[in-house]
């Protein structure tokens, strides 16, 4: 029962770290730094948890020699995913920000998990997760597409241009989502390389780091915005979504040894997607509160059933 609860906890806590970051970039304006402050301190944090646990953050040189250079770049996905989060944001809300990367993510995992690529198991594609997959598909529609054209069925050619622009970015969605599912594999390879999922976490952090770390150099040319949130008097909880997004981490690999891989990430994805209503509904940290249909929660359980036909079967 306590791995249920902690599951569902580190679903809700992940859907609120995007909100945190989005908050964040109000104060920086860049998103990129944004992301590049959050994934510092997520660094940070899972170095002192390494170090704390009696572990050598050092990684045998031989190891970089020996495998393939995609098994370290997994953080650039993540940078990547994080920043277009924080983008996502706003345009789409909390709600919508969670489910469009769940569908790439389900979509690209299935595709990787049948092809057996980046060295992982291969499994087949069967009736159960076909089916599941239109689940999730047909969950999306009833909570995104479905309510957006009851809301416009007159529309304006103002608001034709505002739905083809959130179409968009939905689709930047799936492509986040496609990109955290590549993460997740390459990590899965790395941690198995170094014999650590922490230590495959804190690599994965440090190359978005520096990733992210150079992207501002190029694109704002400037670090000086880091300041803004002292400043401000920003709330303190605007500097601590790298914490929850490396918490995510950890607690993820607990959970996998304790209740399996297809449990945890249906009570993960379940908890994320609690939090993103959670977050919509009362508009928590200073985010735009919106009203929650009824049509949106049965889209979004349909999903959570589809999920679990994928993951679980």
């Amino acid at each position: 029962m306590f791995a249920i609860l902690l599951a569902i906890s580190t679903g809700v806590v992940f859907a609120m770290q995007t909100a945190i970051n989005a908050q964040l970039r109000k104060f920086v304006i860049s998103p990129f730094l944004a992301s590049m402050i959050s994934f510092s301190v997520g660094v940070i944090f899972l170095a002192i948890t390494i170090l704390v646990s009696g572990l050598p953050l050092g990684i045998p040189f031989d190891l970089f020699l020996s495998q393939p250079i995609f098994i370290w770049l997994g953080g650039i996905c993540g940078a990547v995913a994080v920043t277009t989060n924080i983008l996502l944001f706003p345009k789409l809300g909390s709600v919508q920000t969670a489910i469009m990367p769940i569908l790439g993510m389900t979509l690209m995992s299935m595709l990787i998990d049948n092809y057996g690529w980046i060295n992982s198991r291969q499994y087949s594609f069967g009736l159960n997760r076909v089916f599941g997959v239109l689940l999730v598909i047909i969950g999306v529609f009833l909570a995104v597409a479905l309510p957006s054209m009851k809301t416009n069925q007159d529309p304006s050619e103002a608001t034709k241009k505002n739905m083809l622009n959130q179409w968009i970015w939905r689709l930047v969605g799936i492509m986040s989502g496609i990109l955290l599912a590549i993460q997740i594999a390459i990590n899965g390879q790395l941690g198995k390389v170094l014999n650590s999922s922490s230590h495959a976490a804190f690599v994965s952090f440090l190359v978005g780091t520096i990733t992210l770390i150079i992207v501002v150099g190029v694109m704002d040319r400037s670090y000086t915005n880091i300041k803004e949130p002292i400043k401000q008097s920003a709330p303190w909880w605007v500097w601590i979504g790298g914490i929850l997004g490396g918490s995510y981490v950890l607690i993820n690999v607990f959970l996998v040894d304790q209740i399996g891989n297809g449990q945890t990430v249906v009570l993960v994805l379940f908890g994320q997607i609690t939090g993103s209503l959670m977050v919509e509904k009362f508009g928590l940290f200073n985010s735009s509160k919106n009203q929650i249909k009824p049509i949106q929660i049965f889209g979004l359980i349909v999903m959570i059933v589809g999920v679990f036909l994928i993951r679980v079967f």
